[in-house]
Formats: C-alpha cells, sequence, structure tokens
C-alpha cells in the first residue's frame, strides 16, 4: 500500500516551480516602488545621471522640507483624510444596503434594480451634465460634491450581493421567528457574518477616494479645501508655494528632480500602512463573494 502522506515527485516540482515564478513576480511587482523611494531620497546629480536603482545616492531631504514646511500641504493632507472617511462610510452605508435588498430574490422589481446598476457601468451622464446637476444642488466646495456622484460602485455593489446571497436563509428566518426586524437582521446577523467583504470593501472605497484629485479639481475653487492629491498635482506642475518664495535656485533644482518621486510616496504611503490590518480579509472577501454552490 502506498502512503498518501508524502507529496509526490511532480508536486515538489510544482511547488517549487510555483515558488520561483511567484518570487519573481514579488520582485517584479517591488522593484519600481523601490526605485520610486530611492529616487525621493537621492540628488538631483545622481539622479540625472542614471545612478539611482535600488538604494539612495547623494542622500538628499531638500524635497520633502520643501513639502513638509508648507502649511497648505498639511491642510489639504488633513482635507484628504477627512473626505476619505467620510466618502467612504456613505459609499459603504448605501453599497450595503443596496446589496442586501438585491440578494432577496423574492423581491418584486429586482431584476430592474440589478438592471439600473448595471447599465451604470457601461453609460454615464457625462461629465457637463453631472458638472450642472452638481453645481445646481449646491454641492460645490463641499465633501457631499466627492461623495454623493461616486457613492456606488457597481463591480462592489455586486460583489457584496453574491456575498449575501451566499449566506444561509436560515439564519434570517430564525432571526425573523425571534422578532427581529429587517434592519437588526442586517445590523445583527448578516453584517456580523460579512467582516471578510466589509473589510474589502472599505479597502476597494478608501484607496479609490484616497487617490482620486479629478473631482475636488472640478468642485473645489478654493486651495485650502483640496485634497493633498491636487496639491501634489499642482506642485509637480509648479502652481503652488510649494516651491516658491523662500526655496533658492539650488532648492528648486533638486525638488524638480525627485518631486515626482516625493509625490508618489507621500500619496503611496498611508495605503500601505492600513492594507495589512485588512489583508486577511482581502481574499476570502473577494472569493466568497464571487463564488456560488
Amino acid at each position: 500500500m502506498v502512503s498518501t502522506d508524502r507529496p509526490t515527485r511532480g508536486y515538489r516540482v510544482f511547488q517549487g516551480v510555483n515558488g520561483l515564478v511567484l518570487t519573481g513576480v514579488v520582485v517584479v511587482t517591488l522593484y519600481p516602488f523601490v526605485h520610486i523611494v530611492a529616487r525621493s531620497f537621492s540628488g538631483e546629480r545622481q539622479i540625472r545621471a542614471g545612478e539611482v536603482t535600488l538604494w539612495p545616492k547623494g542622500f538628499n531631504l531638500t524635497t520633502y522640507k520643501i513639502v513638509f514646511q508648507d502649511g497648505m500641504f498639511w491642510r489639504n493632507y488633513g482635507n484628504t483624510v477627512f473626505y476619505t472617511v467620510v466618502s467612504t462610510a456613505v459609499a459603504m452605508l448605501l453599497t450595503t444596503c443596496y446589496a442586501y435588498v438585491l440578494s432577496k430574490k423574492h423581491l418584486r422589481g429586482r431584476g430592474v434594480l440589478v438592471g439600473v446598476a448595471v447599465f451604470t457601468m457601461f453609460f454615464s451622464g457625462g461629465l457637463i451634465p453631472t458638472y450642472v446637476l452638481v453645481t445646481s444642488l449646491g454641492l460645490k466646495n463641499t465633501v457631499w460634491a466627492l461623495a454623493l456622484p461616486n457613492a456606488i460602485s457597481v463591480f462592489n455593489l455586486l460583489v457584496m450581493k453574491a456575498f449575501f446571497e451566499s449566506l444561509p436563509g436560515e439564519l434570517e428566518e430564525a432571526a425573523q421567528i425571534d422578532g427581529l426586524s429587517t434592519y437588526g437582521i442586517l445590523l445583527r446577523i448578516v453584517l456580523p457574518l460579512s467582516k471578510a467583504v466589509v473589510a474589502t470593501m472599505v479597502l476597494f472605497y478608501s484607496v479609490s477616494f484616497w487617490n482620486s484629485w479629478f473631482g475636488a479639481f472640478l468642485y473645489m475653487d478654493r486651495a485650502e479645501l483640496m485634497p493633498v492629491t491636487v496639491y501634489l498635482r499642482n506642485l509637480i506642475a509648479g502652481a503652488t508655494g510649494g516651491t516658491g518664495a523662500g526655496a533658492g535656485t539650488e532648492q528648486l533644482t533638486q525638488a524638480m528632480a525627485n518631486i515626482q518621486a516625493v509625490t508618489i510616496v507621500l500619496t503611496a504611503l498611508p495605503i500601505l500602512c492600513v492594507y495589512p490590518f485588512v489583508q486577511r480579509y482581502f481574499v476570502s472577501g473577494v472569493m466568497l463573494g464571487a463564488v456560488k454552490g
């Protein structure tokens, strides 16, 4: 009798090849970001000479100092945190409620509601009509101009809908017998069982809102209301005070050499810090909502 506990030779070869391939993928994925970080701390001469690869050359913090010393940077950074938190909360509230409703197969008009959602994946109202609508509603220069037009991502909606459909219906029936209302079932039964998909959707929405700049560029008229993404965009274009008065010619030359690298690091760092805390929910959250038995 042949023991099935030991892996076969073919399986061991597969594991080795799989490990090498995944290691190569990790290296290829990490290399650009490590290179950007190295450039952000490198000197202007070394950057222009192409000497920077994976380690900073001519260590220099000039650009970081120019950015950090600008009070507008911190004001806009705080705006980004506020906009991201509010927009993500609104998006999760609407997406969760909509997905829960669509997961009920006995709901009348369910097909129409699903069709309306899917329709918006392929067709939109257009930039100008959207701008006119937001302006006419008096939402300009408010957080709602950023949160409401992008409150529901149809992809996230469909993933949550599929996840809710995969939950046993007997749980809700038992909760109804115990006297729970629809909202009580959602809050006390469904959501506690949906931590994985909820964490995944929070990550998706927060990354989207954090990196968004075009909405603020359209609907915000005052610099003190801008998110940090618009500030950094303007900084790259040389249109803000981050490289203005008080910065010498040598500092400006250094700043222009690695300003793109610095801005990428500053915008990506908060998300990289948050991601490890939700990473364990990520795979299960997406897969549980994508596979139906």
